[in-house]
């Protein structure tokens, strides 16, 4: 078995770097394909192709046909979590996610019992996925991070502030931390499950850690991440995991020390030269191309892989983006970046 990026992120600060890096990106398998909206909108509704072991495995081995990324990521939703602890999700077409926003008298009662039962179709495509995947491709499993699941719950759908839920949780403290709890609970047996069905790998994304201040984010990030690291390796300890805390700027450094990640993406406006001084030889390195010098090309493109590829240089590290690719983003482009990193 030669899954270059799963050797990458199983290394350790001794171990000689690879060159060129893995690469893979966020939302590969999405809007942007040509033969993801057909098969979008051959599933119906976007929970029907979530839960279809058929649809999902489809749409992840789309982009690994098309490009040959190292990685694959299973084809999901992180609000499949608040669907199957019984809440009401409906995605509409041209609106996004739409929940019941919950209330403080009905955290109590979600419970974590039926959520695995619920999410089922999703192991079995994790199944079929990596039967499908040619042996060399590195499957990553993932879920939402319990504070940025615990935005759309409460105020229903995203907003770009996520004041809502920040108001929420100033409000109503300690049901806001049951909410957390409950949340980083079912998170812990969604990713062992997904290991067990064959995810050589996990992700946890926290997409809106950047807008909380620093006690918040201790609270909110910080302490269910490294429970949710310490509760999947119990069970699976040579399993890696990534954590994706979006916008955590300064936070960074004690979120790597802190949560015992194996691996960190970054976003883009977090400098790779810095995070090799600060904690490169603490935990792999991802990231971390603007995902807008993507859909821009030429010189953008090439200067912003340029500067990363030169950055992360001699340190153990897995080229991506800074956040998912956007829907308007040129197939050409995704191909020419692949060709930059894979050229060194």
């Amino acid at each position: 078995m030669n899954r270059r990026m799963l050797q990458v992120l199983r290394s350790g600060p001794d171990d000689e770097a690879m060159w060129p890096p893995p690469i893979w990106m966020m939302r590969q398998a999405g809007r942007y394909l040509p033969e993801y909206k057909e098969t979008r909108a051959e599933a119906g509704s976007f929970l029907d192709l979530c839960y279809s072991p058929k649809f999902a495995t489809e749409v992840t081995l789309q982009p690994i046909r098309r490009f040959g990324f190292d990685a694959a990521i299973l084809f999901s939703d992180i609000l499949v979590v608040p669907d199957a602890l019984g809440r009401r999700v409906t995605f509409e077409p041209g609106v996004g996610p739409r929940l019941d926003p919950i209330k403080v008298n009905e955290i109590k009662e979600l419970t974590v019992a039926n959520a695995l039962e619920h999410l089922k179709p999703v192991f079995q495509a994790v199944n079929d996925i990596r039967a499908a995947l040619p042996s060399e491709t590195t499957f990553l499993g993932f879920c939402g991070a319990p504070w940025t699941v615990a935005t759309y719950m409460v105020a229903g759908r995203g907003t770009p502030d996520q004041a809502p839920t920040r108001l929420f949780a100033h409000q109503h403290r300690a049901a806001f931390l049951d909410l957390i709890d409950v949340l980083t609970d079912v998170s812990i047996d969604y990713l062992s499950a997904q290991i067990d069905a064959g995810a050589d790998a996990v992700q946890v994304f926290d997409s809106w850690s950047g807008i909380l201040g620093e006690p918040d984010f201790n609270e909110f990030c910080l302490r269910p991440m490294k429970r949710i690291v310490a509760g999947v390796k119990a069970r699976h300890p040579n399993t890696p995991i990534i954590g994706f805390p979006k916008g955590a700027s300064l936070h960074y450094e004690r979120y790597v020390e802190e949560t015992g990640v194996d691996c960190v993406g970054l976003d883009w406006t977090y400098p790779m030269k810095l995070a090799r001084e600060r904690f490169g030889t603490q935990a792999v390195l991802q990231g971390n191309l603007d995902p807008t010098r993507l859909v821009a090309g030429g010189e953008a493109l090439r200067e912003g892989v340029a500067t990363i590829l030169s950055e992360a240089k001699g340190s153990r590290f897995i080229f991506n983006l800074g956040h998912g690719i956007t829907p308007e983003t040129p197939i050409d482009h995704v191909a020419e970046m692949i060709e930059l990193v894979r050229a060194g």
